[in-house]
């Protein structure tokens, strides 16, 4: 009898977990489906509130103009660039910095992984940052775009656990011993064994950048440096301007929306799903890594 109570109240409990997910699939899909399926409905249909889910009078003109603006196609060049050149120097320094802080035989390991760890929780705050930035001469320029969060002090503590955790000290001990030096075993021996932690990292980084807009918002002037996502916060700030005559927004963009106004929302939906198509490509090239990566890494502290 007790058998038969307790697969009973297995039955229910496995019912009300699928019903749990099932919901947060729910509010996870419709959002993504209602953009895609808003990008290439007709402006009628989604300006009237006739489209729920599906796509309706199916039109790819939103695309079509989305494509033929030069701001986009620059924007997606420029995004690219601070992307590829970011996590690269993200990776330069970070790898290093977590090797050197795994090593039990630094004398200063833990004097820097504390100072370092201070930083998560004090900055020297937006103003500071911005003078030094201009200081050093780096506005409009892409190092304002890649330099200020070259390191994050996150993924550095991940990686220097996913070091210690996963690469034998005795694999160390012996290159040691063979006259092999710290840096040769870096190269050599830590980063091939080390592709899923690296995979982790460029994703993390990568898509940090890839969504980056504030750097361009304070640092950059020149319209032709400005990365994919602000060209779509332009969009979204120009749909507005209907409700809200205060902001004055001008220039290639300006012209682009106001030329189309009736394509206005397929146009900012197309937008969204163009700005995020590159990172669901990739994303599941790396999503072996990912797991294991994260995993591993989050060990030991």
């Amino acid at each position: 009898m007790d058998k038969i109570q307790r697969n009973y109240q297995d039955i229910i409990f496995n019912i009300l977990v699928y019903i749990f997910v099932g919901l947060v699939l729910l509010s996870v899909l419709y959002p993504l489906i209602y953009i895609l399926s808003a990008s290439i409905s007709s402006p009628q249909s989604v300006n009237s509130g006739q489209m729920l889910l599906w796509p309706k009078e199916i039109t790819w003109e939103g695309y079509r103009l989305i494509f033929a603006n030069q701001a986009i196609w620059r924007g997606y060049l420029n995004t690219i660039l601070y992307t590829v050149t970011g996590t690269l120097i993200n990776l330069a320094f970070t790898l290093p910095a977590g090797f050197a802080l795994s090593r039990h035989d630094f004398p200063a390991r833990n004097f820097f992984t504390q100072f370092i760890i201070v930083t998560m929780f004090v900055s020297g705050g937006l103003i500071p940052s911005y003078i030094l930035i201009t200081n050093l001469g780096l506005t409009d320029t892409i190092w304002a775009m890649v330099l200020p969060g070259a390191v994050s002090v996150y993924n550095l503590i991940v990686v220097r656990s996913y070091f210690e955790s996963s690469i034998p000290e005795e694999l160390i001990e012996s290159a040691v011993v063979d006259g092999a030096s710290y840096f040769d075993i870096f190269r050599l021996i830590i980063l091939p064994l080390s592709k899923p932690i690296i995979a982790v990292m460029a994703l993390f980084y990568g898509i940090g950048h890839w969504n980056q807009f504030f750097n361009a918002l304070l640092y950059l002037n020149d319209r032709d440096k400005y990365p994919l996502q602000m060209i779509l916060r332009e969009i979204l700030v120009i749909q507005d301007m209907s409700s809200n005559p205060n902001l004055n927004v001008t220039g290639e963009m300006a012209e682009f929306i106001y030329s189309q106004q009736q394509l206005g929302q397929v146009i900012k939906y197309g937008v969204m799903i163009v700005s995020t198509l590159p990172i669901i490509i990739i994303y599941p090239f790396l999503q072996r890594y990912f797991v294991k990566g994260v995993m591993v890494g989050a060990i030991k502290g």
